[in-house]
């Protein structure tokens, strides 16, 4: 029996979800500076759009999402979907007119914003709760529609008097949601679960007509969220061994699934537009919804910050969702701040400098008070014990065992450290289209340098640059690898 009514639990399970789920929904709907004026606000809606069928002949769109996945219901088991997609509508800018009627205008100046034309996205959704055991005898098929409205929003000033009004205009958006599952041959008790979800609308273009005509039409950001109330889903991209060629043999259309939920959880899916990893999560550091995921979120938040007021009346009058982003940035703690800047997750053994070559690796104490904090001090790791120290742990004061100046590498048994001289064989790598000019030239080593994963790199200046003294007084250095250079014999620099 197929209801649309979800229990305590499915609902509770698939918040989890969602909350990933909304960094996919709404990923690039709005992007830094967050005004409508700004080129790349220009170019929207770029993830998870099924455009109706007459579209796919005109560009290189799709109208059909496919997921398929293997899950082990037990018996009687029921299945919760929740298909999530945002409907584009145009909202048009009013000016009240003194005859007591309105003219469409570009912008609509205000004392806190400037309301301009811009494209929203409705959040919809098609949900439906479906036993499993219907879904192998005949499937389900549940049509849905979206009808075309247009709504109008009055616009007042401060003193409360009308000075216009926001239209909002919807197109029709028809689409069809089928679901399928097939059990696999073999032991257990494995299905592939197939959900398709399709554009039908029967709108067809005129000459002449861009994507901005299909849009309306389109469902944006398509994505599905399910809900196994009794057994599990198998990850595709690590299933059991017995497993491996039927998920290999699953076929996903401009969609990915993976499992959702805490790590080792098995009841919840995300198939999302954007592939991510098993588990997907929001850094707990992160402040909110920035809408703006090739962005690191420090950078974002400062940026943001920095808008000019001017800049940011117009964000506001943009879009609600703008407007949040400028209250998070304008009224963000220091100390919220600060967590942005990065979070240790769990710490791993490290080299030090010692004996030729590299040394062994120190080991963390587990159980000293604030060595795993991703915030705060950090702590060096010494033979005489923990150290804790009051430097941060991006901080190179942070650990004292590591020093440029004196720390040393060997390269064909020999001691290469600040001081030193070599010639560079760049050649070995071609890592650099600059290597050519710098290749069998001598250089003067600054500085031996230990990365966090062990790698070391060696800072040079070139003997013959007239430049090498303020390169050195800036610490601008040229960085290669000990496989990189050969030592000068001592008798070559006499």
């Amino acid at each position: 029996m197929t209801t649309t009514t979800f229990t305590p639990r499915a609902e509770a399970r698939l918040a989890v979800a969602r909350h990933v789920a909304d960094a996919v929904l709404f990923e690039g709907y709005v992007l830094y500076p967050y005004r409508a004026s700004a080129a790349k606000n220009r170019l929207r809606w770029q993830f998870g759009v099924l455009v109706p069928p007459s579209w796919t002949a005109v560009a290189a769109e799709h109208d059909v999402q496919r997921t398929e996945l293997l899950m082990e219901p037990r018996r009687g088991a029921a299945l919760a979907v929740e298909v999530r997609f945002l409907h584009a509508q145009r909202r048009t800018v009013q000016r009240a007119l003194p005859d007591g009627g309105f003219e469409t205008v570009r912008e609509l100046p205000l004392d806190d914003r400037v309301l301009v034309p811009w494209d929203e996205g409705r959040e919809e959704r098609v949900r439906l709760v479906v036993g499993v055991d219907e879904l192998t005898r005949t499937g389900t098929v549940v049509p849905f529609a979206r009808p075309a409205a247009e709504e109008t929003e009055p616009v007042t000033d401060a003193t409360g008097a009308v000075v216009g009004r926001l239209v909002r205009r919807r197109e029709e958006i028809d689409g069809v949601l089928r679901l399928s599952a097939s059990p696999l041959d073999g032991p257990y008790a494995t299905q592939r679960l197939r959900v398709v979800v399709e554009n039908t609308s029967g709108w067809l273009p005129e000459d002449g007509a861009g994507r901005d005509a299909a849009l309306p039409r389109s469902l944006v950001a398509t994505h599905t969220l399910l809900y196994l109330d009794s057994g599990q889903f198998l990850s595709l991209a690590d299933p059991p061994q017995w497993a491996t060629g039927a998920a290999a043999a699953c076929r996903n259309l401009h969609t990915w699934p993976v499992p959702a939920g805490e790590p080792g959880s098995r009841d919840l899916v995300l198939s999302s537009p954007i592939i991510l990893e098993d588990h997907p999560a929001i850094a707990p550091e992160s402040p909110g919804a920035l809408y703006d995921a090739t962005e690191i979120d420090e950078i974002l938040a400062l940026r943001t910050a920095a808008l000019t007021d001017e800049e940011k009346r117009e964000a506001r009058g943009t879009d609600d969702r703008a407007v949040a982003v400028i209250d998070l940035t304008d009224s963000m703690p220091a100390e919220m701040l600060e967590r942005l800047h990065g979070a240790v997750r769990s710490l791993r053994e490290v080299t030090t400098p010692g004996a030729p070559g590299v040394s062994a690796p120190r080991s963390p104490t587990p159980d000293v008070p604030g060595s795993g904090d991703g915030a705060g001090a950090s702590g060096v790791f010494r033979e005489d014990g923990f150290v804790r120290q009051d430097t941060p742990w991006w901080d190179p004061g942070a650990d004292a065992s590591v020093d440029p100046a004196r720390d040393h590498v060997l390269v064909e048994g020999r001691e290469v450290r600040a001081g030193s001289r070599v010639v560079l064989r760049p050649g070995l790598r071609h890592s650099d289209a600059q290597d050519l000019f710098v290749a069998g030239r001598r250089a003067l080593v600054e500085a031996v340098l230990h990365d966090v994963d062990g790698g070391v790199h060696i800072a040079v200046t070139l003997e013959d640059d007239p430049g090498a003294d303020i390169r050195r007084e800036q610490g601008r250095y040229l960085y290669f690898q000990p496989d990189e250079v050969d030592v000068v014999d001592r008798e070559e620099t006499s």
